[in-house]
C-alpha cells in the first residue's frame, strides 16, 4: 500500500504542476504570433464599428498607421488596469504614425458609462454584436480579454498578446516598426 500512496502523491504533484503551468500560459501575456503575417486584417478595415457617440465608423481611416488594437470589456479588471498605460502610449506615439485603438466587446451604454468615470485619450469603438467581434479572426483563439494586436503600417499582424499588457511590452513591439 505504501508504494501505491507514493504513486498517487507523485501523480498529484505532477497534476498540480501541469495545471499551474497551463494557467500561467493562458493568462500571462505572451507573443502568440511573432512575425506571422498569415492573419488577414481586411475585415478590420471594412467592418463598421460604433464609436462612443453611437455612430458607425469604418477603421479604414487608420490604414497606413501602426495600430495597437486592444480588445477589452468594462467587466474585465485587467482590461481596465492597462488603460492608463495605453493612454500614455497613445499620447507619446500618436505623432509617430502610431495609433492605439480600443475595441470594446460590450454594450455601448456600459462603455459610455465607464468612459465617463475613466476617460482615455485614444479612440474607442464598440463591437456590440457577434458580427463585429473580430478578436477571433485576428488570432484570439482562446477568447481571452484583454487581447492586443499589433498591426504594422502595411496592414499585417506582427504581434498578438493574450492578457494584460504593459506600455514597455508594446513599445518593444512597435519601436522596430517605426524605422520601417
Amino acid at each position: 500500500m505504501s508504494v501505491f500512496r507514493k504513486f498517487i502523491a507523485s501523480l498529484g504533484i505532477i497534476l498540480v504542476m501541469l495545471s499551474f503551468g497551463l494557467a500561467i500560459r493562458a493568462f500571462y501575456p505572451t507573443d502568440a504570433v511573432g512575425n506571422n503575417t498569415n492573419i488577414a486584417t481586411n475585415a478590420l478595415f471594412t467592418t463598421a464599428f460604433i464609436n462612443t457617440e453611437g455612430k458607425p465608423q469604418n477603421l479604414k481611416q487608420y490604414q497606413g498607421k501602426i495600430i495597437v488594437l486592444n480588445f477589452w470589456a468594462t467587466w474585465c479588471p485587467p482590461c481596465r488596469e492597462e488603460m492608463p498605460e495605453l493612454t500614455q502610449l497613445h499620447q507619446e506615439y500618436q505623432h509617430k504614425n502610431v495609433v492605439v485603438l480600443g475595441l470594446a466587446l460590450d454594450e455601448l451604454n456600459l462603455v459610455q458609462e465607464f468612459l465617463q468615470a475613466s476617460p482615455v485619450s485614444y479612440p474607442i469603438f464598440v463591437a456590440d454584436s457577434p458580427e463585429t467581434d473580430l478578436s477571433e479572426p485576428l488570432g484570439n483563439d482562446k477568447s481571452v480579454l484583454p487581447y492586443t494586436v499589433i498591426i504594422n503600417a502595411d496592414g499585417q499582424v506582427v504581434n498578438t498578446y493574450f492578457g494584460r499588457i504593459s506600455k514597455s511590452l508594446i513599445e518593444a513591439a512597435i519601436k522596430p516598426l517605426l524605422s520601417e
